[in-house]
């Protein structure tokens, strides 16, 4: 059986890495830094949408800037039908 993790990759999914810069509560004035990573599939991004509208909904710093940085680790030209097969002897 393939891990869940797999089977996402070959949904589209790609690893997504985001860098988020938010405001301290107590201390407006300084920026603190908060890095999230997972499976999320692009342009959308909807696993990082849902963890910054929880975000927006639970926590009390205010989100600065949001950097995302995404890789599909498992391409198309990767994944191939093999056609025939071949035995030397």
């Amino acid at each position: 059986m393939a891990s869940r993790d797999f089977r996402r990759m070959l949904a589209g999914y790609g690893l997504t890495t985001a860098n988020i810069l938010y405001r301290m509560p107590d201390h407006p004035g300084i920026l603190q830094n908060f890095v999230w990573q997972d499976y999320d599939l692009h342009p959308e991004f909807p696993e990082l949408r849902k963890f910054l509208d929880f975000w927006k909904a639970k926590l009390d710093g205010p989100v600065h800037s949001v950097v995302v940085a995404h890789c599909g680790l498992i391409k198309p030209a990767e994944m191939r039908l093999v056609g025939d097969e071949f035995r030397l002897n």
